[in-house]
C-alpha cells in the first residue's frame, strides 16, 4: 500500500465552506444516531437472539427529533437490512431493505438530512465490521482486500440509492486495531473515494479525545490524530467523549480544516458543555448516540433520553 505520503505529496481538495473564520456560533447539524443493528463486544453475546429493527418505533422517534430541534438523522445499517446486492449477509434479524426508504422519506418529510452509516474498522477486539461475513476474516483480513472492498461499494451504492442521503455518508472507523497508520489512511481514502463517486462526503469519528485515556485506546486514537494530517479535507470527523469535554481537540481538528461534530453522551451538562466547546471552536454539528437497538423494547429508554437531553440541541 506503499507509505503515508507527506501533504505536500498528498494534496486534497478542501470543501467549500470548511473554515468559517474562527467561531460558528450556530451548528448546523443537529440530530441522532439509531440502529437497525450494530456489532461491538456489548452487542455480540446476544446475537444469536437479537429481535429485528422495527420501523414503527423509529418512525414515532422522529417527530420527537424534530420537536427537540433535531434536522439530522443517521441510521447505522450494517447487516440489519437484506441486500439484494449480496442476499447472502442476511440474518436472522435483518429487515426488507425497502423499510430504509420510508424511514428517510418519514425524516426528510419532517425537514431532516438523512445519513446512512456503516463501520468499516478492523478490530480483532470490536469487531466492527463483522457484519461482512462472509467477506470479513478475523485474522488474514488482507487476503481478499479487493473483494471486500467490491462489498463496500456494492452496498454503500445500494444504501444511497435507497436511502436518498443528500450530503453525507458515515464509514465509521472508530475503534480500529488492526491497520497501520498507513493501512487506516488507505482506507479512509479508499471508502472516501467510493461515496464521493456518488456525490457524497464521507463522515468518520475520531477517537483522538481518548489519547492516553486507556491502555486499549490508545492504539486507535492515537491512529485517529495522525491520520489528520493525512486524509482528505472533506471527511467529516465526529469527536466523541462521554466523560469529558474537549474544546482544544475542536479547535485543532477545526484549525487543521475539518468540518468537526461531535457525540457528547447521554447527560444535559455534558450536552450543553460540548455544545459551547463546538461553537466556541469552530465545530458544526452534534450527534446525539445511545448504543441500544432500535426496537419496542427499547422504545421508551430512546424517547426518555430524547426528552431529557434533547433540549440542549436546539438551535
Amino acid at each position: 500500500m506503499g507509505g503515508v505520503p507527506d501533504d505536500g505529496a498528498r494534496r486534497r481538495s478542501v470543501w467549500p465552506g470548511s473554515r468559517h473564520g474562527d467561531v460558528t456560533m450556530t451548528l448546523q447539524y443537529r440530530g441522532m444516531l439509531i440502529h437497525v443493528t450494530h456489532i461491538d463486544p456489548a452487542w455480540l453475546p446476544h446475537k444469536d437472539r437479537e429481535e429485528p429493527f422495527d420501523l414503527g418505533v423509529a418512525l414515532d422517534l422522529l417527530p420527537v427529533m424534530v420537536s427537540c430541534g433535531m434536522n439530522t438523522l443517521i441510521v447505522d445499517v450494517e447487516d440489519g437490512v437484506e441486500y439484494k446486492s449480496h442476499p447472502e449477509m442476511k440474518r436472522h434479524y435483518s429487515v426488507p431493505i425497502g423499510q430504509l426508504q420510508i424511514l428517510a422519506d418519514g425524516a426528510r418529510g419532517l425537514g431532516m438530512d438523512v445519513v446512512p452509516k456503516l463501520n468499516f474498522s478492523k478490530s480483532g477486539r470490536n469487531l466492527h465490521d463483522m457484519w461482512m461475513k462472509p467477506h470479513w476474516d478475523h485474522v488474514s483480513w488482507l487476503k481478499d482486500i479487493d473483494e471486500y472492498y467490491r462489498v463496500a461499494g456494492d452496498v454503500i451504492a445500494e444504501l444511497v440509492d435507497v436511502m436518498q442521503p443528500a450530503k453525507f455518508f458515515h464509514i465509521g472507523m472508530d475503534e480500529d486495531h488492526y491497520r497501520s497508520l498507513d493501512q487506516y489512511v488507505d482506507t479512509i481514502e479508499t471508502l472516501r473515494a467510493k461515496v464521493l463517486e456518488l456525490g457524497l462526503r464521507a463522515v468518520v469519528w475520531n477517537d483522538s479525545c481518548h489519547y492516553m485515556k486507556t491502555k486499549i485506546a490508545q492504539v486507535h486514537a492515537d491512529k485517529c490524530r495522525a491520520a489528520e494530517e493525512h486524509i482528505s479535507k472533506d471527511i467529516v470527523h465526529i469527536l466523541w467523549d462521554y466523560g469529558r469535554v474537549h474544546p482544544e481537540i475542536v479547535k485543532r481538528v477545526h484549525d487543521r480544516g475539518f468540518e468537526v461534530w461531535a457525540a457528547p453522551g447521554q447527560t444535559p451538562e455534558f450536552v450543553r458543555q460540548w455544545r459551547e466547546a463546538l461553537e466556541q471552536n469552530g465545530g458544526n454539528g452534534m450527534i446525539m448516540t445511545h448504543w441500544i437497538k432500535c426496537c419496542e423494547r427499547n422504545r421508551e429508554d430512546l424517547t426518555r433520553l430524547l426528552e431529557t437531553a434533547g433540549p440542549g440541541y436546539r438551535a
